[in-house]
């Protein structure tokens, strides 16, 4: 078997984060830790953290550092995470996170921090080229060839553009998501754990990048 791996993953949206860490989770044989899913689940645990969380998403508020820290600490704890290791997605989002992090991990480190690397421009004419159909769900991508653009292939329903998939609202996402995560960069690059992987291209391709950086830096770090 090949031996597992601990992994944070950073990449603007729509750069293929969740395709590329679902098959990285599969090779190294490692839990998949989003921060949504691992809310989702404390939530529905009705675990002290995840009622605080609760609460705070219920009164339309952001789950502060504090709350997201224990959860990430209280994930890594278990042992499946203990024993081969994870891919973290959507944390840490701050310095301070990373900080924190930083002290859950100390006695098993982070073995390498990847930087999804796609253009903004071919980001934004991915998101923008997403539609949903309103009835059953059936996800598109545009391609301006299509005979019946806006009928669903599968129920014949209305096909349409999600409001936060168009390119203001998509821009208005990048520029928070640099604004948050330029200081996420520069942090781990001074630990040289940082490693900028090109995210253009097949899946395949992605993929063996993926898995050669992580590789090289595990290897760095015996």
């Amino acid at each position: 078997m090949i031996p597992g791996a601990r992994l944070i993953i950073l990449g603007r949206q729509g750069a293929g984060k969740g395709t590329q860490c679902v098959r990285l989770s599969r090779h190294y044989v490692v839990p998949h830790i989003s921060t949504g899913d691992m809310l989702r689940a404390a939530v529905r645990e009705k675990t002290e953290l995840g009622l605080m969380a609760k609460q705070v998403m219920d009164a339309g508020g952001l789950v502060g550092d504090d709350i997201m820290i224990g959860l990430v600490r209280e994930r890594l704890a278990r042992p499946d995470a203990m024993g081969r290791g994870y891919i973290l997605d959507g944390f840490p989002r701050t310095v301070a996170q990373a900080e924190a992090l930083d002290e859950i991990t100390a006695e098993r480190p982070v073995h390498v921090v990847i930087d999804l690397d796609v253009p903004r421009d071919v980001v934004l004419a991915r998101i923008s080229a997403r539609r949903v159909c309103r009835d059953c769900g059936t996800n598109y991508t545009a391609t301006g060839n299509e005979r019946y653009p806006w009928i669903c292939e599968v129920c014949g329903g209305d096909v349409m553009q999600r409001d936060d998939d168009t390119p203001e609202a998509v821009n208005r996402r990048l520029d928070l998501y640099e604004t948050q995560t330029a200081p996420l960069i520069d942090f781990y690059a001074k630990q040289n754990k940082l490693v900028v992987v090109d995210g253009v291209g097949h899946p395949d391709d992605v993929f063996r990048r993926l898995t050669a950086a992580v590789d090289a830096a595990k290897e760095q770090r015996i």
